[in-house]
């Protein structure tokens, strides 16, 4: 009986280890270890792209583009292109010669690039007006949203305007017809003078009208429009 006894020892010994193996198991049936099982809880960041963040935090302070707006934010007009002729007579009225007639490029008209076509031309007023000759400036075949184009123009022509007699500050802008040509015509008054504006798929085109209601001189510029752009 005494030389069982060890046997018996050993086997109960190796019966409670198959137990704590078997209860090991249950608890990691896929047999994982600790460090496996911590794994699925770092897939969700591991998955995301780590320069997103970086991205869309220096999204907001990119420079603004130089070169031609997106379509999706520049406005697009029935009619197509059009382009501009310095035309001899615009809306009745006649270019100007000999010392009326412009000896300079007195408006900046922004950065020229070829292709593109400046025409500066003062055009003889009416008779019974203030004297001054209406100058107009525009351009045509313009690469980059002609709004911004007629906003550089504007100021130069309110600068040429004040070296030449007009008084005041600009006041607010009033939308008017455009005309057969389409587009977006504005006129805003500068003293007892009006500057207006026209702005289509391709050019912009501004005129400083001495001595002119805005009403008046937006109806006299759909007419001269008519002349210079084709």
């Amino acid at each position: 009986m005494t030389g069982r006894q060890p046997l018996a020892a050993r086997a109960l010994l190796a019966a409670s280890a198959l137990a704590a193996v078997l209860a090991l198991a249950a608890c990691d049936p896929e047999g994982t270890d600790g460090g496996d099982a911590a794994s699925p809880a770092l897939s969700p960041a591991a998955s995301a792209p780590k320069s997103s963040p970086a991205a869309s935090k220096s999204s907001p302070a990119a420079p603004p583009s130089t070169g031609a707006a997106p379509s999706s934010s520049r406005p697009v007009y029935p009619g197509g292109k059009h382009t501009l002729t310095e035309a001899r007579t615009a809306g009745g009225l006649a270019r100007a010669a000999g010392d009326a007639q412009l000896s300079d490029v007195p408006v900046d008209p922004g950065e020229m690039r070829e292709g593109m076509t400046l025409v500066e031309a003062n055009y003889r007023p009416k008779a019974g007006g203030s004297g001054r000759s209406v100058l107009f400036a525009g351009v045509d075949n313009v690469p980059e949203d002609p709004s911004r184009r007629r906003e550089h123009l504007w100021r130069g022509l309110i600068d040429y305007a004040h070296g030449e007699g007009s008084t005041g500050d600009p006041g607010g802008s009033a939308q008017y017809p455009a005309g057969p040509l389409g587009g977006n015509l504005e006129c805003f008054p500068l003293g007892s003078d009006t500057l207006c504006g026209w702005v289509d798929n391709s050019t912009a085109g501004v005129a400083l009208f001495p001595g002119t209601a805005p009403a008046d001189a937006a109806e006299q510029f759909v007419l001269m429009r008519a002349d210079l752009e084709h």
